[in-house]
């Protein structure tokens, strides 16, 4: 034959700039989402249920919350925990509504500090507190979070015993997906 192909896949960790965590990613007590066990889900070649691979297209209405702006300063402050005043607040200010199904987009101002690895630091940033998500998912009915930071929520946790409150609750406990490191600045 006179050609040929081949081609070449690349096998990298997801976690490694802009992504989505599943609902996989996170569980309480032994369970992942709709209360499934890693036992039951969990084969040889990834997820049977709650992989990215299971999500459908998302499609809906995107709204920022620029908590970094209400409070004018160019970023939140280290391991600061948004409240739910903080996102009524930014809401207000922006004159913004939120409706059920929304994604909803907050904006830390911690992309400023990238790529300075010594200020865009993984273990200490700002993010949403647990009675944040709580109030956007059960009280807004937000259908997926995302932010600027690497986690969404403040690091370090301030539950002693789980170190990713928020990423627990929404995955096991609500069934909504998160977006990390999101670039927000042009919105």
């Amino acid at each position: 034959e006179l050609l040929s192909y081949s081609g070449d896949a690349v096998s990298m960790y997801t976690h490694s700039g802009t992504h989505l965590d599943t609902l996989n990613h996170f569980g309480l007590h032994g369970k992942i989402w709709n209360q499934v066990s890693a036992k039951d889900a969990l084969g040889v070649r990834g997820w049977t249920k709650s992989g990215v691979d299971q999500y459908p297209p998302i499609v809906a209405r995107g709204v920022l919350i620029d908590v970094a702006k209400s409070k004018n300063v160019a970023h939140l402050p280290v391991s600061y925990a948004i409240t739910v005043t903080d996102l009524q607040e930014a809401l207000k200010k922006q004159g913004t509504t939120l409706r059920p199904g929304d994604v909803v987009l907050t904006r830390t101002g911690l992309m400023t500090l990238w790529p300075d690895q010594a200020k865009y630091r993984l273990d200490d940033q700002a993010g949403l507190s647990l009675e944040a998500a709580q109030w956007l998912v059960e009280g807004q009915k937000a259908m997926l979070l995302g932010a600027d930071n690497f986690g969404v929520e403040s690091f370090p946790s301030k539950t002693p015993d789980n170190l990713a409150p928020v990423h627990a609750y929404l995955f096991a406990e609500r069934g909504v997906s998160i977006l990390e490191v999101l670039w927000l600045e042009d919105l």
